[in-house]
């Protein structure tokens, strides 16, 4: 028995309300999937230098000592 057989078979035992559940279910899991597919497309793409350019800011006193550690300096 296929997957989609046993599948089909379960579900046509089920109640109005759990094949709506179901359905609904199985629509957000289509939906996760698409967009985890997405995501890892777009980590595959070749990403080229100052392509983080603007994204990443330090504030100017970065090297500054910080007021919690000023009792061990």
């Amino acid at each position: 028995m296929t997957l989609d057989i046993e599948i089909f078979q379960t579900v046509v035992k089920m109640p109005e309300s759990l094949k709506q559940e179901i359905l609904h279910y199985a629509k957000y899991l289509l939906e996760k999937h698409a967009k985890t597919e997405s995501s890892q497309e777009q980590l595959e793409q070749p990403h080229g230098y100052g392509s983080w350019a603007g994204q990443i800011v330090m504030s100017d006193d970065f090297e500054a000592p910080l007021e919690d550690l000023k009792e061990y300096m």
